[in-house]
């Protein structure tokens, strides 16, 4: 593994285990429980930096093996670089404070049925009638610090929120692949030169992304599975995590956030990590 500082961070009851140091192997689990706390368990490399000097910029690559112990936790789950623009570190373990920006991100992303994270109104090549927002994707968001449709979009939100998920959908620009769901099994495969690839998040596979200035690429197992422009903004934080929260803002205006009940312990296990 290139040279990087992961430092892991849990709530009561979850735990970042570590494996094997030699191969970066690790073990990130949350203990079953209902809807009335969160729960956390992630690896990260920016936690005591302000989001200005998160360390990482382009080019940029990633790649690691992964498994998950579902392919419907309840929640989120993945493993990438983002820019942590909701301030999730806020009050939690004495990170810094992070004020909320706007989105830049390029990962490998699990979210379940609740969770609804686009503001854009295209679909999912994979699937012409479902958009990219949730299974398990490849996606990326590219977002500028500042842009004037931000006061509008501000102004809107009370009284029309699908204005407001209009107006972010040309302030933040995204692109999405969805590689596996629960409901249509393999439907999120990809048909490449070779035949049909799927990706399944409980069996290993092993996952790379390249990010370059103008373009991301990810690959599962050897094989291109999704190709963007969208390239974000830097610099931007390793992440690695597993946690019971959900958030949406569907294309009617809704909006929905918290955290869900996971009848069974969930985890995601990672190995032979490296950064280049």
């Amino acid at each position: 593994m290139a040279n990087t500082q992961l430092k892991s961070q849990s709530s009561l009851g979850a735990q970042v285990e570590k494996i094997s140091e030699e191969s970066s192997h690790y073990l990130l689990s949350i203990p079953s429980g209902k809807a009335d706390k969160y729960r956390l368990a992630q690896l990260s490399d920016y936690a005591l930096l302000s989001r200005g000097k998160f360390p990482h910029n382009s080019p940029f690559s990633l790649s690691l093996s992964a498994r998950t112990s579902s392919d419907s936790i309840p929640g989120t789950w993945g493993f990438g670089l983002w820019n942590d623009p909701f301030g999730m570190s806020i009050g939690y373990g004495g990170k810094p404070f992070r004020i909320p920006a706007l989105p830049n991100a390029i990962w490998f992303f699990g979210a379940s049925e609740e969770n609804y994270l686009s503001f854009a109104s295209g679909l999912d090549t994979a699937s012409p009638t479902r958009p990219a927002v949730n299974g398990f994707i490849a996606q990326t968001f590219r977002a500028p610090k500042f842009h004037p449709l931000l006061i509008p979009a501000g102004l809107a939100l009370p009284f029309s929120r699908k204005l407001t998920r209009r107006l972010m959908s040309k302030i933040v620009v995204e692109d999405g692949f969805q590689l596996w769901n629960q409901e249509a099994g393999s439907r999120g495969s990809h048909q490449q030169a070779n035949g049909v690839h799927s990706v399944n998040p409980t069996d290993w596979h092993r996952y790379r992304f390249e990010w370059s200035e103008k373009r991301v690429s990810f690959e599962a197992d050897d094989v291109q599975v999704f190709e963007s422009a969208v390239s974000p903004n830097p610099p931007l934080g390793l992440v690695i995590w597993i946690d019971n929260q959900y958030a949406a803002f569907t294309p009617e205006g809704k909006i929905r956030f918290g955290v869900l009940e996971n009848a069974e312990p969930a985890w995601l296990e990672v190995k032979d990590l490296k950064i280049g």
